[in-house]
């Protein structure tokens, strides 16, 4: 069904160790509105697609969002990795590192664990393309913060690249939602 490339879908080469970035970012890891929620998301849903337009756009999406889950894995690990005790005290990282070390963990910037309680399978089709949307638009604005609060042009570049890429996503589902509703008027689904 799909063909891994050995590559990341945009590079990421963070020079600069930043536990205090890292703790913001894993929230596009593993928090409400991140990668791995909208991923397991979007394909969960595309089952009960009554268009295969519809199905495409979640598979397509739904894999994409696993690429940019592992992007955000690498800015992690990347701007953690090396990091001296001292380092991980004064960059405020001590909590996440007593909990998981240097590794990169599915969680929120306040530390909550993911849960699959942030995502939504509803089985009713419209339902769950608004809700990709508003999931896309939340994922957005998260990038647009994070941005906004950090300055290593290293870390905001690929920042960037997944904040337009959450934009044609909205559009691409908009386009989806179109494709049932027409779907649901010819057959007098409502």
């Amino acid at each position: 069904m799909w063909i891994y490339e050995k590559k990341l879908q945009y590079p990421v080469n963070i020079k600069r160790k930043d536990p205090a970035a890292a703790k913001l970012i894993i929230t596009q890891y593993g928090g409400p509105d991140g990668e791995l929620g909208a991923a397991l998301r979007y394909l969960s849903q595309r089952y009960i697609m009554p268009v295969n337009e519809a199905v495409a756009a979640l598979t397509d999406i739904g894999t994409e969002e696993l690429g940019h889950f592992e992007i955000i894995g690498a800015m992690v690990r990347q701007l953690t990795k090396g990091l001296s005790y001292e380092e991980i005290k004064r960059g405020g990282y001590a909590d996440f590192y007593v909990e998981h070390g240097l590794g990169v963990f599915p969680q929120n910037a306040g530390g909550a664990p993911f849960t699959a309680a942030a995502m939504q399978s509803k089985g009713d089709a419209v339902t769950d393309l608004y809700e990709d949307m508003a999931a896309e638009q939340k994922a957005r604005s998260t990038y647009e913060y994070l941005i906004d609060m950090l300055d290593d042009p290293d870390v905001i570049e690929p920042l960037k690249f997944l904040r337009a890429r959450e934009i044609v996503h909205f559009q691409r589902f908009g386009e989806a939602l179109e494709k049932v509703r027409d779907y649901n008027t010819r057959k007098h689904v409502f």
